[in-house]
Order: structure tokens, then sequence, then C-alpha cells
């Protein structure tokens, strides 16, 4: 049976450009990142005929939307990652950082509210490449729904947003109809017709966008578009789900701010070896749901990015 004879050391070192070992041999699964899961077709031509000329022909697909090509040698890793650069492909995706990002397919989406792979573009380029050597207490995964199907589970990610539309309802324009088709059309049942008139319970709605353009009297004519922030989500060996903050941006630039001051939070008060769910459950929710609607984390980020924090980091996979 092969064993491994590359040294703990270049193991570890190529681990930070997205090599993984290949249990029991000095072959490695290379890590392409894909942005946000989307490839043009001379990129994918490109990642095949790398792993036809360094790997084992194989490739594989994570479930954070990042390729794998098995069967790399080690020696082979640099002409691997030279001959991906012709398409402007690069590898990673590990260490105790902010992680590549997961969207779903947004507006191709026949529910998708918000362009998903446009926001997650922006959240990699930010983050993943922005915040590429700032060292978290663990790794930060964040994903981006289009709408509250939640296809890419945004409340199991240490940080999701979710496209949201918010009705717009004109009551005055209700007649109460017998026959109501925005209560027909909310998947939910949050929309009813009560005493002659239509009513929406605001708490439970999940502004899906559903119901607009459903009433043949115009009562909800247009909506709001809209992002829904969870925070402390975590699936594996510890499993939290995600808890949203109260407001809904209406702001993209306000909710990107949002995602980097929780990174600035985590980076701060987070303990090296701690998930963010944990760091939030020891907090407070209140607490760190209070510190990203203000300004102070932003105030002192230079700050917090130059403080000598988790310089070993917890991450482990």
């Amino acid at each position: 049976m092969p064993t491994l004879t590359v040294s703990p050391e270049d193991v570890k070192r190529v681990k930070a450009l997205g090599f993984l070992v290949n249990k029991g041999t000095d072959n490695f699964s290379g890590r392409i990142i894909t942005v946000n899961g989307k490839i043009t077709a001379a990129q994918n031509k490109c990642i095949a005929e790398a792993a036809e000329l360094f790997g084992n022909g194989i490739v594989t697909f994570t479930s954070r939307l990042t390729i794998e090509v098995q069967g790399i040698p080690y020696e082979k890793i640099e002409d691997f990652r030279a001959y991906l650069a012709k398409e402007g492909l690069e590898t990673g995706g590990t260490g105790s950082k902010v992680r590549p990002v997961v969207s779903c397919k947004g507006t191709t989406c026949q529910y998708g509210l918000i362009d998903t792979f446009g926001l997650s573009e922006e959240i990699h380029e930010r983050f993943y490449n922005g915040y590429a050597d700032v060292k978290l207490p663990h790794k930060f995964k964040i994903a981006v729904g289009g709408c509250p199907n939640s296809c890419v589970k945004p409340d199991l990610n240490d940080l999701g947003i979710v496209g949201q539309m918010i009705p717009i309802y004109d009551e005055d324009l209700c007649n109460g109809c017998r026959r109501c088709f925005v209560e027909e059309a909310c998947p939910i049942g949050v929309a009813k017709v009560v005493d002659g008139i239509l009513e929406i319970n605001e708490d439970e709605c999940n502004n899906c966008g559903r119901c607009i353009g459903k009433c043949h009297f115009d009562a909800i004519e247009d909506g709001q578009m809209g992002y829904k922030i969870y925070l402390g989500g975590m699936w594996g060996k510890r499993v939290a789900h995600g808890i949203p903050i109260r407001k809904i941006f209406t702001s993209k630039e306000e909710a990107l701010d949002v995602v980097e001051k929780a990174v600035l939070l985590y980076r701060e008060q987070g303990k090296t070896g701690e998930r963010f769910a944990q760091t939030i459950k020891r907090i407070g929710f209140e607490d760190v749901e209070a510190q990203l609607l203000s300004d102070d984390l932003m105030d002192r980020k230079q700050e917090i990015l130059d403080a000598q924090l988790h310089l070993a980091g917890g991450a482990t996979c």
C-alpha cells in the first residue's frame, strides 16, 4: 500500500494553497475556486485538461461549490496551478479565514428575488480576496440565497443572506373578495381575508414575493427588495441554526457592511478554535446584533485587523 513521503511541513504548506493530501499517498486533490459555483465553458475545458495532464482524470465537486481535481503528484502542483491561471482560475479555500462563498442561481430561478451571482461575486472580492490574509478563530462560511426557499441553507452558515421581496400592501384597495388570489398565492398561509379585508401577518411573512401582482384590484402591485441576514449557523460535528437580525436591509451596501462587521467582530471577540455560533452564544445574540447595527466595529477596523490574533487558527478541515 502506498505511503506518504511528503513532509508534514510541505503537506501543511500546500494545504494553504488548496491542495489536500489523498490519504496514504503522495498525491493531492487541488481545490479550484469557482467564486460562486459559476464557471465559463473555457474554464470548464481548462479544468478537464488539467485533470488529465496533472491528475488522475477525475473531477469532483464539493458542497461549497468548489471543484477538486484528484491524484495530483506533489511535484506537479505548481504546474497545475500555472495551467489553471491561463483561464483566470485559482486554488485555495482552506484555513481559518473567510471561505469561498456559496450561492444559489438567483434570478435565473423562477423564485429568485435578488442577483445572487452578482452579490456573491462582490462578497468574494471584498471578503474572500480582500480578507485573504486575515486570520480568524476558525473558518467562516457565507451563503447567499435568492429567496426564502433557502436551497443553499443560508441559516446553516456562519453568515447567510436571503433575498427578500417585502410586499407593499395598500389596504384601501382591498375589496375583500370571496375568492382572494393573494390568499391563494401565499405558500405559507399568512395572507388571509378576515372580516372582509385582507390581512398579512408581518411577523410570520417570509417576504417571498409570491403575492405581488396577484390582486385583481392592485392592492399589492409592488414590493421592496431586501436582504435578510442570519448569524451563527453551523453544520457538522456541532449543529446550530442561524438567527436572523431583526432588521431587513433594503440597501445592498448596508448589508455588505454588516457582513464586514460580523467578520471584524469574530476576529476581535472570538476565541481561537471557536466557531462563530459559539462566539455569539458566549457573548449573547442581542449584544452581537447591537454591535452589527452600530458603526463602532467599522470605526476600529484597522485596529482590529492589525491585532496579533489567531496566529495559528483553529480550522482543521
